[in-house]
């Protein structure tokens, strides 16, 4: 668990089905259950599954309800590309955690485009921040039980590694708030197989 100084500035990036707004407002109501000054924002969202979703979890003393490129301290990139994307969002000084498991857009299905290669992304991201943790978070996802679960698996892996003002019960209590039944079972069992990743 870290001092809070000024602030935390937390991006994700994903496609829509992945769960990334839910993941952005579980974190979020972590933070109220903490007494953390907290402000989420959705930047951009598509609500079809596939289209590409933005949100923004601002922790402490922050004026603006938005991150500006260059200003992310942390990363949260549901699939590859979408990562390599949102790059712009860092500095030498972020952290980017992201999921390896591409979601292949229609254009790339069709034959019309090409999927470039995850290996070649990842290292483009390693090579321009100070740490990158990349990982098959949806492989974690079905080994809890649900594919749908990539999100909570990477609030695991950002609780383990992220270095925030609060501890990981208090995410899971966010969690416990959110989803119920053999859901919250899942998401429970995601969460501490991301909070296991190196």
């Amino acid at each position: 668990m870290g001092e809070l100084k000024q602030g935390w500035r937390v991006f994700f990036t994903g496609v829509g089905g992945q769960g990334t707004l839910l993941a952005t407002r579980v974190l979020g109501e972590a933070a109220v259950l903490a007494d953390v000054q907290v402000v989420v924002s959705e930047i951009h969202g598509m609500a079809q599954r596939g289209g590409v979703v933005e949100s923004a979890v601002l922790l402490g003393a922050l004026r603006s309800p938005t991150i500006a490129d260059g200003e992310a301290d942390i990363l949260m990139g549901f699939e590859p590309l979408e990562t390599i994307r949102a790059l712009r969002k860092c500095s030498e000084r972020s952290l980017v955690i992201s999921s390896t498991s591409p979601i292949v857009p229609f254009t790339v299905a069709s034959g019309r485009a090409r999927y470039p290669e995850v290996a070649d992304m990842m290292g483009t991201v390693a090579r321009r921040v100070a740490r990158l943790i990349a990982f098959d978070a949806r492989a974690l996802a079905r080994h809890a039980g649900a594919e749908l679960a990539i999100n909570t698996v990477l609030l695991g892996t950002l609780m383990r590694h992220g270095n925030l003002p609060f501890g990981r019960d208090v995410v899971e209590r966010a969690i416990r708030l959110r989803t119920k039944g053999s859901v919250l079972d899942v998401n429970l069992k995601a969460f501490e197989l991301g909070y296991e990743v190196e």
